[in-house]
């Protein structure tokens, strides 16, 4: 007789740990029964939900299944499913969208300074291009009147950058300083991503190699701008390495609740900033330097203490992301790195410590922040209540539970009798998604009727314990078997699945585990 294996698919993820690999970049897993068939995949008719959030790195996938012309990669021609996404995604995709989304921001930095006749760049490398444009933008993509951006290729002869932490530093430097030298924007934005995305990586050697090219290529940028008498703003968007260690001496690869340092360079030796702020701060600093009035619907507050004599003509500001501030050096890989530039700052500039995690840029309490929300609340000046809490509240106030694009999608699934699927990441940390908002909808699910149920989980340990993975996959295993609904039957590293540059060949192996059944099979009973 014939058992199922309720916990097949975590145990099959701690097999794989034991192979070697790890959550981020684990190799699709295939829930198959007795005949070896793959269970629950996506076919024709079917209803899926994906249910995370931000999106820029969601677009891909869904494109991929919800467009009938995608040609990137081949495929099984449209499938004629009924998807639906949690927030919206991109507004090209013809999907339905669960928790649309607000206005787009007005009067945000980059829009005061354009209607102020302020021509702008932003400048950083393609692993960090969305946040520069759409985010610090206020959700808009298109660029105000005056604003140009340039983004450096981000170089794909690497499946890690721990292999290549210096990414494409040296070429944004180079760009800052042709743009510093050419004079044809006034304000001039620059993003080095590297201690964010190296951060990611449980490779501490290359994260200090990260940290140390960063500091050394802002250098470069400071001494050009000095050269020119252009004042230079350095900040960052949220922590990460500056905490390295769990309390129990485990690295901890994820993003921090840390605050972050605000440093004005070769400014007026008069100017003193204020010892704290937050990261809606920034924005009201800017204008103040530029003499600019600011806009009322901005919450934030000019840092600086004292009027500058004449307001700048130009400025230069750099955003080191991932760069958090703490002053102690246990477990702290920017003070074990060599970074002599950013040591002299802290002791010679006007220095202020700005928060940027939590509900200081629009989280809920005591969580970390992210790049989303850093650059969101740079570039708005006010606070953002992010998707993220909105879905809590609603889950907290039951409103998530008739919310009609899941009502939608559950009632075509059993008109059609075809399955439902719950696609997404699974994790109690990550900025992409939510555990609560996965159970919330197998909750939903079950109390609507729905037949068939099957979880495609993707993995990533970002500020996640080693091996979480497996236990997060079980839990929602219990949950289904509590429940006598639905099945985990994929899993897979977000590596694969969560791609923003055009990396088609992952994206296509997440397909073909999705739709074909592609990856290490694992049977679902003995």
């Amino acid at each position: 007789m014939e058992t199922l294996l309720p916990n097949a698919m975590s145990q099959a993820v701690r097999d794989a740990y034991r192979r070697g690999e790890d959550d981020e970049t684990l190799n699709p897993l295939v829930l198959v029964d007795p005949e070896n068939r793959p269970v629950g995949r996506i076919g024709k008719e079917d209803a899926v939900i994906f249910y995370n959030i931000r999106g820029e790195r969601e677009v891909e996938l869904s494109r991929s299944l919800a467009e009938e012309g995608f040609h990137e990669f081949p495929t099984a021609g449209p499938l004629g499913l009924h998807y639906t996404t949690m927030i919206e995604y991109s507004k090209d995709l013809p999907v339905h969208v669960a928790f649309p989304p607000d206005e787009a921001l007005c009067d945000t930095l980059s829009e005061v300074l354009s209607r102020s006749g302020i021509r702008q760049v932003k400048i950083t490398e393609a692993e960090k291009a969305y946040h520069v444009s759409y985010f610090l933008n206020g959700k808009r993509q298109e660029p105000f009147p005056g604003e140009e951006r340039i983004v450096v290729p981000t170089r794909k002869d690497v499946a890690l950058f721990d292999e290549a932490p210096e990414m494409s530093v040296t070429e944004v430097a180079e760009a800052t300083i042709r743009e510093i030298r050419e004079s044809r924007h006034a304000f001039i934005l620059t993003n080095f991503p590297n201690v964010d995305v190296v951060g990611h990586i449980e490779n501490e050697a290359a994260v200090l190699r990260a940290v140390e090219a960063v500091d050394r290529e802002m250098g470069r940028v400071i001494d050009e701008a000095r050269r020119a008498g252009i004042p230079v703003l350095v900040t960052a968007d949220h922590g990460t390495v500056e905490k390295w260690l769990y309390p129990d001496g485990t690295v901890d690869t994820g993003h921090t609740e840390s605050p972050v340092p605000f440093v004005l360079v070769n400014g007026e030796a008069m100017l003193q900033f204020r010892k704290e702020g937050e990261l809606t701060d920034v924005a009201p600093t800017i204008l103040d330097l530029f003499g600019i009035a600011m806009p009322e619907c901005m919450e934030g507050k000019s840092l600086l203490q004292n009027r500058p004599s004449k307001s700048a003509k130009r400025l230069v500001v750099l955003i080191l992301d991932g760069w958090g501030y703490n002053p102690k050096a246990e477990g702290n890989l920017i003070a074990r790195a060599r970074t002599p530039v950013m040591d002299r700052l802290l002791g010679s500039c006007p220095v202020a410590i700005l928060a940027a995690a939590g509900e200081s840029v629009g989280l809920p309490a005591g969580t970390v922040g992210n790049s989303e929300a850093g650059h969101l609340h740079i570039g708005a000046g006010r606070r953002v209540y992010s998707d993220r809490l909105k879905i809590d509240r609603a889950i907290e106030s039951g409103a998530f539970f008739s919310n009609t694009a899941f009502c939608n999608a559950m009632s075509e699934a059993r008109r059609r009798g075809s399955a439902l699927h719950l696609m997404g990441i699974v994790s109690f940390f990550s900025s992409h998604g939510m555990m609560n908002h996965l159970i919330a909808l197998m909750d939903m699910a079950k109390k609507e009727g729905v037949g068939e149920m099957y979880i495609h989980a993707m993995l990533g340990r970002r500020g996640e314990m080693p091996e979480s993975g497996a236990n997060y996959v079980k839990v929602i295993e219990d949950k289904c078997a509590e429940m006598k609904l639905g099945r985990v039957v994929s899993v897979i590293g977000r590596y694969w699945s969560m791609d923003r540059e055009e990396n088609w060949d992952r994206i296509g192996k997440t397909y073909r585990m999705l739709v074909y059944g592609e990856g290490v099979p694992v049977k679902d009973r003995v």
